[in-house]
């Protein structure tokens, strides 16, 4: 019966934590702080040196529990990662997952063995335990508060988050192995090594692929009952990642790779697998940045704390921006973007992952490693996670745009993939109660207004508070939110939502600043209102972006094909009376320019 009691127990006490978490997270994205930090503190406060006072050392539970949940939040990167998207940021990810991690490894290396005064090999491992970036820090941290960086950089770093684990891993094993293993000649570690990187490389890549390429067959060829669909996804990610490192492949690298190739192939019942998908990536993180919490003693840091602490700070600003500039440069980065980049080396799970390697292989100094892991992840994560955003702002890499949260109801539609069922709730902020049009490629289906059911003709124009249904294409549904995400910014003053004026996309910019007396940069004057969108936007604009123009703001109106078709200008207070006497004049040259 004891037994039995200590059970309900855990499950007692892990879905408090879990719910603590959840809940704790409104707080934090109120002050802006690093979800994933709060989740670890959590874990801490529950261990054995806080208010929850359990003691919990189990590496070897925790390195399996660690495995999975970076197998799903990795498959999670891959399968909302678009191929389109990692144009020009192939190579430099690359170059960063590979020659990046050797030369952060090597560096931090030298560092560590110098702080603590250990032999260069087992310095070494301290550079390869914290080498990598995080995939769950960098896709999650990357994307809070709405920030969207510009597409190349962006791509760059989340690709390579996602394919530098690999090589971390490597690392950390093959030295462990070396340190453990009689001494042997410089050639022949060096081969062992490039022939240990190159299998795990080839075939992680070839299970990741291959293994998507089935699961999307499978898929779309057998019927399933309704719900099975994403459990199936998550079992076949399991199984891809057991798979590869079975066959001495890496595990991470093949779920990354599935997940890219599912999420750019036409896929049953996509909607509920993303659904399910997040959910399951969230709980994942969390459960996994609590379990490591829960296997730190904070009481133990504080021995190492302080060489602890110069390794992170090594890192941050010399070991991850020496590998950046030096793996970027032939790539063409600006400074910025290579500023960016090196700021971005987020530190996660992964690297206390990583630490508990030497711990299972009965390593010397085992617990160093995992401290002085924990450390850096705790000093990353409290820096670069809580100035990403603003770091972003001034280095000018963020798009002009923040991600506003947008609630979409999907339905698979059984016997076809080119169609799927979109619901949308209709508030006043959004862009459709204001003046946007609905692309000709989305077909209304129905409108719930009061509770009743009506047709697309019935309903005429929608209202806030209604629900509206349409059929679209399954990889144009992004688009099809923007006119339905709410843009309370727009809506600060009682001004019109999307200007006074509106113009088509086609007008030049000196027109426009001719009319209005609108002071530009000379630069800007023979661009058309659809090549600044595209520019500013780096070609993907969407229904409410907006941007100043000399003294007025331009909104806009109508996307289609990544193309703004017509754009509204709001003129500040301030400068209105200057151009009313030009009000007639500007009112006809209006309606000439949408006829």
């Amino acid at each position: 019966m004891e037994s039995i009691e200590l059970a309900n127990g855990v499950l007692l006490l892990g879905a408090v934590l879990v719910l603590v978490g959840i809940l704790s997270s409104l707080v934090a994205t109120r002050f802006g702080a690093p979800l994933l930090l709060i989740f670890l503190i959590l874990g801490m406060l529950a261990g054995e040196d806080g208010p929850g006072g359990i003691k919990f050392n189990d590496y070897r539970l925790t390195y399996m529990i660690g495995s999975l949940a970076l197998a799903v939040i990795l498959f999670d990167g891959g399968l909302r990662t678009k191929i389109s998207t990692l144009r020009g940021a192939v190579g430099p990810a690359i170059s960063l997952a590979t020659v990046g991690v050797l030369i952060t490894a090597g560096l931090t290396g030298v560092a560590a063995s110098y702080i603590f005064d250990l032999p260069p090999l087992e310095g070494f491992l301290i550079g390869a335990v914290v080498c990598s970036t995080d995939a769950a820090a960098v896709f999650f941290l990357m994307h809070a508060g709405g920030l969207q960086l510009r597409r190349r950089v962006g791509a760059t770093l989340e690709m390579e988050s996602a394919t530098n684990d690999p090589v971390a891993v490597f690392l950390t094993v093959m030295v462990v192995q070396i340190i453990q293993a009689a001494p042997t000649s410089f050639v022949d570690q060096s081969l062992t090594i490039i022939e240990t990187l190159t299998l795990q490389t080839v075939i992680g890549g070839l299970v990741g692929i291959f293994g998507g390429l089935a699961a999307s067959s499978l898929l779309n060829r057998i019927t399933l009952p309704g719900g099975l669909h994403p459990v199936l996804i998550i079992a076949l990610t399991i199984l891809l990642y057991a798979l590869a490192t079975v066959l001495h492949g890496s595990g991470f690298l093949a779920v990354y790779l599935a997940g890219l190739v599912l999420g750019n192939r036409p896929l049953r019942a996509s909607a509920s697998i993303i659904t399910v998908n997040d959910a399951a990536t969230w709980l994942s993180q969390i459960v996994m940045f609590m379990v490591l919490g829960l296997l730190v003693t904070p009481s133990r840091l504080l021995d190492f704390a302080l060489p602890a602490g110069l390794i992170a700070v090594f890192l941050l600003l010399i070991g991850r921006p020496v590998a950046v500039w030096l793996c970027l440069s032939p790539f063409g980065f600006s400074w910025k973007e290579k500023t960016l980049a090196s700021w971005v080396g987020l530190r996660g799970a992964v690297s206390i992952f990583l630490a508990a390697i030497p711990t299972l292989s009965g390593v010397s100094h085992a617990e160093l490693y995992f401290d002085v892991a924990f450390v850096v992840v705790l000093v990353s994560l409290l820096v670069q996670g809580w100035t990403l955003t603003w770091a972003a702002s001034k280095l000018d890499l963020a798009l002009p745009r923040t991600g506003a949260p947008i609630h979409r109801s999907e339905l698979d539609l059984p016997g076809q993939l080119a169609l799927e069922m979109v619901g949308y709730p209709v508030r006043a902020e959004s862009a459709i109660v204001n003046g946007a049009a609905v692309p000709p490629w989305a077909r209304a289906a129905f409108v719930v207004r009061h509770q009743g059911i009506l047709t697309p003709s019935q309903a005429g124009r929608l209202q806030a508070n209604d629900y509206a249904y349409y059929l679209a294409p399954p990889d144009r549904v992004a688009r099809l939110d923007q006119i339905f995400a709410p843009h309370a910014e727009l809506l600060a003053s009682n001004e019109p939502f999307f200007g006074e004026f509106t113009f088509k996309g086609t007008v030049t910019l000196r027109e426009v600043a001719a009319f209005y007396d609108l002071n530009l940069e000379a630069g800007l004057m023979n661009r058309t209102i659809t090549d600044l969108f595209a520019a500013r936007f780096e070609n993907k604009p969407e229904v409410g972006d907006h941007l100043r123009l000399g003294s007025a703001e331009i909104i806009a109106r109508e996307v289609d094909d990544d193309r703004v078709l017509s754009a509204g200008l709001q003129l500040d207070v301030l400068s209105a009376p200057a151009v009313k006497p030009k009000r007639v004049g500007i009112w006809m040259r209006k309606i000439l320019r949408l006829n």
